[in-house]
């Protein structure tokens, strides 16, 4: 492996991301800096915080990074399931995000503990 963006965790994350901060539009204007920015913080983290921890030089702060990583999986979880109930995320598209976030959460598991 030749670099964190050759990690599918970290392709899979980038990817979901990319897509949060093209959801904005369905949002109403006066959530654009309440949820749409957490949402957006916690989602473009976890990339980050792969590609920082996978660039540093020690293994025990590359687990601390995907650690990190793994609790802005959690915070973004929270943050849809809130745009879900409130209105402001379809269900299918509440369905399309869940399903990516559980794949990054899952490769971010398997990256730390197994």
């Amino acid at each position: 492996m030749q670099s964190y963006t050759d990690l599918i965790a970290y392709q899979k994350a980038y990817q979901l991301s990319l897509d949060i901060y093209k959801s904005k539009k369905k949002f109403p204007k006066e959530e654009l800096f309440g949820i749409v920015s957490q949402m957006r913080r916690s989602a473009v983290s976890i990339p980050c915080n792969i590609a920082e921890g996978y660039c540093r030089a020690h293994q025990k702060e590359y687990v601390q990074f995907l650690n990190i990583a793994f609790g802005s999986c959690g915070e973004l979880e929270t943050l849809l399931t809130l745009s879900k109930d409130l209105g402001y995320l379809v269900q299918s598209d509440y369905e399309i995000f869940e399903k990516q976030l559980k794949d990054v959460s899952r490769l971010l598991w398997n990256l730390l503990f197994l």
